[in-house]
């Protein structure tokens, strides 16, 4: 056996600042779609190539001015982001808006959920073309509902879970920040604040995820359970009076 085996585990980030991305052309293709009643968005590009929207790009700099107001020895020593589009150009706009010389790490297990048969679909399309799926996805939940090609969420619990196991051994990264996607926020929370599948569903049916809102979670001494700080917070997009958008999923989610 390793003399080594008494030591502690090495300290871990004391804080971790969750960033959903600014509103993006994806963002504003599928609530005019929902809104008209259309079966398929009219998307601009594949999902890892969707852009930010002009209001994306004025919250990304938005959220840039308010996180310049962080002392520099509070400012988070990296960020990492999801590699989908929408989500790095908020985490570059951001970092350059506020003078930030922090390197920026792209990591595919932060990026958005995958929909497999479901992509590009509204719920009216999968009722109206896979009615099968619909009904299997309201028999599972939110939760567990894998569609063909897709993942579920506990899928992305999984990845998350590797994501954050590398995070507790950044060396010399004592405040994380990470720019990703409103689902991905909510699965934070549910392995952060050890959530069970019900209080999961039951934030995700009450709760959107706003565009360039900040979540923040700290803990003492860089080890043991994260504590939930701040959530969804958007209030500095009104100080400089730019767009709040609401831009939400499905909040049928629990089993029937």
């Amino acid at each position: 056996m390793s003399e080594n085996w008494h030591e502690p585990f090495p300290q871990g980030p004391v804080e971790l600042v969750l960033v959903r991305h600014g509103e993006s052309l994806g963002n504003v293709a599928a609530t005019t779609a929902q809104l008209s009643g259309a079966e398929v968005i009219d998307v601009p590009a594949r999902d890892a190539d969707v852009d930010l929207s002009p209001v994306g790009y004025d919250q990304a700099k938005a959220l840039g001015l308010s996180l310049a107001g962080i002392p520099a020895a509070q400012r988070p020593d990296a960020i990492w982001s999801s590699p989908y589009m929408r989500a790095c150009r908020t985490a570059e706009v951001a970092a350059t808006t506020a003078g930030w010389a922090v390197p920026i790490l792209l990591d595919e297990r932060l990026r958005d959920r995958e929909l497999g048969i479901l992509d590009t679909l509204t719920a009216t399309g999968v009722e109206a073309r896979l009615s099968g799926e619909a009904a299997r996805r309201r028999w599972l939940g939110k939760f567990y509902y894998r569609p063909p090609g897709g993942e579920s969420w506990a899928d992305v619990v999984l990845r998350l879970r590797s994501l954050l196991a590398d995070l507790e051994r950044q060396p010399g990264a004592t405040r994380i920040l990470v720019v990703s996607h409103d689902a991905v926020i909510l699965l934070f929370r549910y392995i952060l604040e050890g959530l069970s599948e019900r209080q999961l569903l039951d934030v995700a049916a009450t709760s959107t995820v706003l565009n360039a809102s900040l979540t923040r979670y700290g803990r003492d001494g860089g080890r043991g359970r994260w504590r939930l700080e701040s959530f969804n917070v958007t209030e500095y997009l009104a100080e400089q009076g730019v767009a709040l958008t609401e831009h939400g999923g499905d909040a049928d989610v629990h089993p029937q």
